[in-house]
């Protein structure tokens, strides 16, 4: 489909007199910019040529993705890429960026929890579950999402989540709005227990449950973003950082998966444990990947844990400079929880000069604004 053949590779840029560079026509809305052979960063390429060049190597290579494991087919693909232009500006320079909107992909608010768990409820139907239960805390996007998703395909749905049960974050309000069955507990440490407990009840009832882990963080889980570096692959651009927020550890094992053969380096910035916690879960994430898709895979593993401040959730001034800074020079909301610390972090590594105007960035927003808003959870 047309929609899902082209890639939002916007410049901010405009100069009315140059043309595309494959059919030569004056473009006067705004253009694709790419790189060109000899190196000219002025090159461009114009809406129709990049639709012919998309059909022309989808019929050479076609459009599959490297392993055909089933997934549901829910989220709104391929999410697009931006360039932030006014953000390099804003930071004096340096090197180009880009934004990947994986906050755009679709149901239940999007962010990157809709790419894991079509894998994981894709299994849950293959199992012949009636019922998903998972984990998380009272403002979880990953919970919200479960919520969401099982309502979508019909199936009941179990929160197992740690927190007040006063709360009135969005996210809280919503896992209400779409139906899901809210267990609370008091601690983080209570939580899989708890969901083992109560999928063990549902068993004895005839029902058959399905639990998923926090953040849908298995290597099947991973698998998502495994497809999400096959879409930035595709694209033709070469990155020499990915940026992202990390925690739980599917995101960034399924990206140093789909990476591995690049020299385009994978870093995630921790919004909650430390570096070597995190780093070990994501190796072991990448070996279960590999299993996965039969292939022996050995990428570098890299987990910056500088920007967590006082502890999960709690904003620092670097993360409240980053969601001013997105929000006033590129209009994108990050949420303070995670894709602040990540852009933090990011941003950081720029001003100390790790990379250069001759190198380009991508920022994978991975969604989860919903936690800058509250709502009144008493109302009907």
């Amino acid at each position: 489909m047309e929609r899902e053949r082209k890639w939002n590779l916007k410049s901010s840029k405009r100069d009315d007199s140059l043309r595309c560079s494959f059919c030569a026509k004056a473009q006067d809305d705004l253009r694709k910019l790419i790189g060109s052979p000899s190196g000219n960063p002025r090159a461009y390429i114009c809406d129709e040529c990049i639709t012919v060049c998309h059909s022309i190597l989808e019929d050479d290579r076609g459009t599959q993705p490297s392993f055909e494991i089933p997934h549901l087919d829910i989220g709104l693909y391929p999410t697009p890429i931006d360039e932030m232009a006014h953000l390099r500006d804003a930071l004096g320079g340096g090197p180009r960026l880009f934004i990947k909107h994986d906050d755009y992909t679709g149901p239940g608010f999007g962010g990157n929890k809709v790419r894991k768990l079509e894998y994981e409820l894709a299994e849950a139907q293959a199992q012949a579950a009636d019922v998903v239960l998972t984990v998380g805390g009272t403002g979880s996007n990953h919970a919200r999402v479960t919520a969401a998703l099982a309502a979508h395909v019909g199936m009941e749905c179990h929160l197992i989540l740690n927190g007040a049960a006063d709360a009135t974050s969005a996210n809280y309000y919503l896992d209400q709005l779409y139906g899901a069955t809210i267990h609370l507990v008091v601690t983080r440490q209570e939580r899989r227990p708890t969901m083992e407990r109560i999928a063990g009840e549902l068993k004895a009832k005839g029902r058959k449950p399905y639990p998923i882990a926090l953040g849908a963080s298995t290597p099947l889980g991973a698998l998502g973003y495994v497809r999400a570096a096959e879409e930035i692959l595709a694209t033709g651009l070469t990155f020499d950082a990915v940026f992202h927020s990390t925690s739980s550890g599917g995101t960034q094992a399924g990206l140093a998966a789909g990476f591995a053969a690049s020299k385009t380096r994978v870093i995630g910035v921790s919004a909650d444990d430390p570096a070597d916690q995190i780093a070990a879960r994501v190796r072991k994430m990448v070996e279960g990947i590999g299993e996965l898709v039969k292939k022996k895979l050995d990428p570098r593993i890299e987990v910056d844990d500088r920007f967590i401040g006082s502890g999960y959730g709690v904003a620092t001034p670097e993360s409240t400079e980053a969601i001013q800074l997105f929000a006033r020079h590129e209009g994108v909301v990050l949420d303070p929880v995670y894709t602040a610390k990540a852009a933090a972090g990011m941003i950081a590594r720029i001003r100390a000069g790790e990379f250069n105007e001759n190198q380009t960035i991508l920022f994978i927003h991975t969604g989860g604004q919903l936690a800058l808003f509250s709502a009144d959870n008493r109302r009907s």
